[in-house]
């Protein structure tokens, strides 16, 4: 009889154990390698910071959040095993990806897997038009980016425009919508190829660029090619402006163009982390500088902070995980004050707020709104 008290109590422990030991399991699929990795370290420090604050506060559902972070290197094929790994560790759902190519990779993935996934940096047009009712962004869509672009162009008279991408589907999306609307506007259009990423020496595509004569060069590329085209456009001596996408958005652009090089340099992006002012944003970005010793690179992280925050708010709301309840309750009626400004999404999963603005790089490389 005394065994079998023991055996019951070993037993009863033991299931306490089981059930303080679970978690609401939350993904992460951001670069921590590879040319994106700045942006995937900033990633993974703000939503590990979020779940502290979160889990501080006593969680969700009475469960700690646990979050699952896998390196998707920037690249799609290492982006679709990552969600598939994902997939099989019991996740609510899945924060990332950056880059509307990887994105690409995993979405069907994860919609087949019923797990929620919500981007922060993937603004390809088509990612919300397949009818995926699992997919969210916080990012704004390539077409509005597209209408900033042509707006701006158009406002200040330039009539010969230069259109470089380098092939990705967020950069050839982007040119492609703003080279529509600008031939619409009787822009012309004299220059309009894709670079390869990653390569070391753009001196030869330069050339041929400065060949057409543009009065403005847009390119609808990542950072590390920006950087690169303005440091040898600049020992060319070629003093055409540049006017970048919004995957220009981050330091190591200076880093890598140099401070001369990339003085003047124009981008369209949504504001920059100094440039938030939310209530929210203040709060989260001071716990941030606090904990890590600087803020985040660019608003791309900060808008993976907003994924996080808008499917903890969907749980909290719903008391549920059902991949279902989550996605009706958040297509519908999901609406809050988040890191970038308000949060809410339509039937397609992409965000409503529009977000645009125009910032030049100053002498000592600082992001300067205009």
């Amino acid at each position: 009889m005394k065994f079998g008290r023991i055996f019951l109590a070993v037993l009863l422990l033991m299931w306490a154990q089981t059930a303080l030991a679970k978690t609401i399991k939350i993904g992460l699929l951001c670069p921590l390698t590879g040319s994106w990795a700045s942006e995937g370290q900033d990633m993974q420090k703000i939503v590990t910071l979020l779940a502290q604050e979160l889990n501080a506060k006593g969680g969700l559902l009475g469960q700690k959040v646990e979050v699952i972070v896998e390196d998707d290197a920037g690249d799609p094929r290492t982006a679709a095993l990552a969600a598939q790994r994902l997939t099989t560790q019991d996740i609510v759902g899945a924060i990332g990806n950056y880059g509307s190519s990887l994105t690409e990779a995993t979405q069907n993935i994860f919609n087949e897997s019923k797990i929620i996934q919500i981007a922060n940096g993937s603004t390809a047009i088509r990612l919300t038009e397949k009818g995926l009712k699992y997919f969210f962004r916080t990012c704004p869509r390539n077409d509005e980016q597209g209408k900033v672009a042509a707006n701006y162009i158009v406002k200040k008279g330039y009539k010969k425009v230069a259109i470089l991408h380098d092939n990705t589907t967020f950069a050839k999306g982007l040119a492609d919508a703003t080279k529509a609307l600008l031939k619409k506007a009787g822009v012309k259009i004299v220059f309009f190829d894709a670079l390869t990423p990653g390569e070391q020496d753009y001196s030869a595509i330069l050339t041929n660029l400065k060949a057409t004569k543009p009065e403005l060069v847009f390119f609808t590329g990542y950072y590390p090619e920006a950087g690169l085209l303005l440091r040898q456009k600049k020992q060319m001596g070629w003093n055409v402006p540049f006017l970048g996408g919004d995957a220009t958005n981050n330091p190591d652009l200076v880093k890598i163009a140099g401070k001369d090089a990339a003085k003047g340099f124009l981008f369209l992006s949504p504001p920059v982390p100094q440039d938030l002012n939310t209530p929210q944003a203040k709060q989260f970005l001071a716990a941030y500088k606090k904990k890590y010793h600087s803020l985040p690179g660019s608003v791309w992280a900060v808008l993976a902070g907003d994924g996080f925050l808008a499917l903890t708010k969907a749980i909290e709301q719903t008391k549920s995980t059902n991949p279902d309840t989550l996605a009706d309750y958040m297509h519908h009626k999901l609406n809050f004050a988040g890191l970038t400004g308000n949060i809410s999404f339509d039937s397609k999963g992409d965000r409503k707020t529009a977000l645009y603005r125009l910032y030049q790089v100053d002498a000592q490389g600082h992001f300067v709104l205009q």
